[in-house]
Formats: structure tokens, sequence, C-alpha cells
């Protein structure tokens, strides 16, 4: 579904851009490293971001790509078990 990769990638790059620190998402997977598989594979530890700005985000981005609430669950999970910057909480 093209809505929902454009809604992923919109996530990560805000996710990102929130996180401590700041890093621009296409850049990070412009550089990753490519593994023997011929996966990227982005330092997601690297960064962190709080577990309430993390959640405000992708609410925020179900709402503004109308993801079907059948597929928010799955979004959700695609979200927190990719490659996203590690959250911490409050």
């Amino acid at each position: 579904m093209k809505n929902i990769d454009n809604a992923l990638m919109y996530c990560y790059t805000e996710l990102y851009k929130n996180a401590e620190p700041s890093a621009d998402f296409q850049i990070l997977m412009d550089n990753a490293f490519i593994d023997e598989n011929g996966h990227k594979n982005i330092d997601c530890m690297a960064y962190e971001i709080s577990d309430s700005k993390m959640d405000e985000i992708i609410s925020e981005t179900i709402k503004m790509f109308k993801i079907p609430k059948f597929y928010r669950g799955g979004f959700k999970t695609m979200i927190y078990l990719g490659c996203s910057p590690k959250s911490k909480r409050n």
C-alpha cells in the first residue's frame, strides 16, 4: 500500500528529526551500511526519543495519512520494531 510506505518514511523522518541527537533520516538511509544480505543497517540505537514524543509523532502520522483503523496496529508495530530511534521513558 503506497500510502503506508509514504507514511512510514514521513514518520521515520519526524522521529529522527526529534531524536537526540537530531538526524536527517534520508542521509542516514543514503549512508547506511549494507550487510551481506543487501539490507541497509542504520545505527538506530545511537538515537533516543521520549516515549511520549514518539507516540505523538506516530499518532499525527496516522491522522495525516488517514491510515485505516484496520492497519493502525500494524503501522505502529512496524515503527516500533523497525529502524526507529530507541525510546526512553519520560
